[in-house]
């Protein structure tokens, strides 16, 4: 783990971040798509801290990106050539497009400053979205990655925007994926080589501390 100096030059609220993937009710929500999943999230405290993340981000001037991702009711533009989009046509909860299945879940709180980016398509939350056209418009160099799942779209999102010339910050106990000791396993042996780690208790650190005029 980096120590507070060093995490704390890396989360300047003026040029970072948060990014929460995929907080979506129809995900990680009581009716969730993915209960296993969903399990995960809330009794890890995953998405609490995610919840406390974007408040002290509200708080602190940083701004917070919610990436959903959702699907037409007629199918145009998914992907279908995986088996996990062929799983997800089967599931009885579908994230469709306007429903509240793709609504932000509690306890997370959306601020009118937030922006909430949509795909249809693919894995990630940044390849062919509008995220990274509006990292970079908003002057972003670190981006604090939170959110599900640890399994495919999170480790997607820190790739992508190590990529992309982003520094990315994984907070370690705002994610989750399943089974649980494989988001360990992540964490450990692939998001540490590309990513700095960090606890939200850490984080929220960085945010509180006081700032120079």
């Amino acid at each position: 783990m980096p120590s507070y100096e060093q995490l704390s030059e890396l989360i300047d609220p003026e040029n970072t971040v948060l990014l929460t993937v995929e907080c979506q009710q129809g995900v990680v929500g009581p009716e969730s798509a993915l209960p296993e999943l969903a399990r995960a999230a809330r009794s890890s405290g995953a998405l609490a801290n995610v919840a406390r993340l974007v408040a002290d981000a509200h708080e602190s001037g940083v701004q917070v990106i919610h990436a959903i991702a959702e699907r037409r009711p007629d199918g145009r533009g998914a992907n279908r050539n995986a088996r996990l989009f062929h799983a997800a046509e089967r599931l009885p909860v579908q994230q469709l497009s306007g429903t509240t299945a793709v609504r932000v879940a509690s306890p997370i709180e959306v601020s009118e400053e937030d922006i909430v980016v949509r795909r249809l398509h693919g894995l990630s939350p940044i390849q062919g979205t509008e995220v990274d056209a509006l990292l970079r418009n908003l002057g972003c160099r670190t981006l604090v990655v939170t959110g599900v799942s640890a399994n495919v779209a999170v480790p997607n999102a820190v790739f992508d925007a190590v990529n992309r010339g982003y520094r990315a910050l994984v907070v370690t106990d705002a994610i989750a994926g399943v089974p649980s000791d494989y988001t360990q396993a992540m964490i450990r042996h692939t998001l540490a080589l590309v990513a700095t780690l960090a606890t939200t208790d850490e984080v929220l650190a960085c945010l509180r501390r006081p700032r120079r005029a």
